[in-house]
């Protein structure tokens, strides 16, 4: 058993976000086969991922604000502090705040083999799409 150093803050790629976005990484693998990647990720008010994929899923737990959760085929789940979204394995989806609230959620996944060796970061959500999921 061994006490961990908190690894500074850092601020989330223009890459792969639109907007301010901040991750505190929890858990990363740390011996052997261990797979298990945790982030904090806490978004200015409508700040989002771009589109992006996890080969092993993705687990987001909201602890603040109200989160959007947005899939290829249109849907948008709306989800508030203690609910839970699973989305599965190369489901191309985007998460992020709305335009008048800062939130925050726990990221939890699995690596992928070698980081992004299964996952896949795409376009940024368009304003347009980010406009119309936040109206559903």
């Amino acid at each position: 058993m061994r006490k961990q150093q908190k690894p500074a803050t850092t601020k989330g790629s223009a890459d792969w976000f639109t907007g301010d976005v901040y991750v505190d990484a929890i858990a990363t693998p740390q011996d052997g086969d261990q797979r298990m990647i945790v982030s904090r990720v806490r978004f200015t008010p409508g700040a989002r991922t771009a589109w992006h994929a996890h080969g092993r899923g993705q687990t987001l737990h909201v602890t603040e604000g109200v989160a959007l959760i947005g899939t290829r085929d249109g849907a948008v789940i709306r989800a508030t502090p203690g609910e839970t979204i699973y989305t599965p394995p190369g489901e191309e989806h985007w998460h992020g705040a709305t335009p008048e609230d800062f939130m925050e959620h726990l990221a939890m996944l699995e690596d992928a083999e070698g980081s992004d060796a299964q996952d896949g970061w795409y376009e940024h959500v368009t304003d347009e799409d980010y406009t119309t999921a936040n109206e559903e």
